[in-house]
């Protein structure tokens, strides 16, 4: 009975010191998407709304290596500045993970911007876009791919041009951008 006993307390340390309790941005998003303060979106591929046939190869690669977009926007308002600071640098000292190799940086006192990206310089798998206004709040915004690379992002960009993008799934940003 006790060698029972041990092995049941020996899984269960290993199932529950086993898991990670350091912050992540996925783990960020998932805790509140449902908070009132904040607009979740998942934006899939077909926002674009291109036609694949008019691409060229080097961007209908750029294209498939993007699977989606996860979009967190904090909506600040007279009644939750405190819990906006707070929010901001939990995002902060998520970004300041060393997994997250920055790219630029720029910005003011009132308002600035982050890209920072997860993976090796030809195999990037995130990108995270991180920009605030003290006037307005912030967002967050993952795009998700595989094996994406700086060139894929630059052709992403001339994708984006010719694309006919779906408004419909941005309609709860526009909240956000109208203040």
């Amino acid at each position: 009975m006790k060698a029972i006993l041990f092995v049941i307390t020996l899984l269960m340390s290993l199932v529950f010191g086993s898991c990670n309790s350091e912050p992540t941005l996925q783990k960020y998003f998932v805790e509140n998407t449902e908070n009132k303060d904040f607009i979740a979106l998942d934006i899939s591929s077909n926002i674009l709304n291109v036609d694949k046939t008019k691409l060229t190869v080097a961007q209908s690669e750029a294209l498939h290596s993007f699977d989606k977009m996860n979009v967190l926007a904090f909506k600040l308002n007279d009644k939750n500045k405190a819990k906006f600071e707070t929010e901001r640098a939990k995002v902060n000292l998520i970004l300041k993970d060393p997994k997250y190799q920055q790219l630029m940086k720029f910005g003011s006192g009132k308002q600035g911007a982050s890209v920072s990206y997860v993976g090796t310089d030809d195999h990037i798998n995130e990108f995270v876009f991180f920009a605030n206004k003290n006037d307005a709040g912030f967002a967050v915004i993952r795009v998700l791919g595989k094996d994406m690379n700086p060139t894929n992002i630059m052709n992403m960009i001339s994708v984006l041009k010719e694309s006919k993008i779906d408004l419909e799934q941005l309609k709860p940003l526009q909240e956000l951008i109208k203040k």
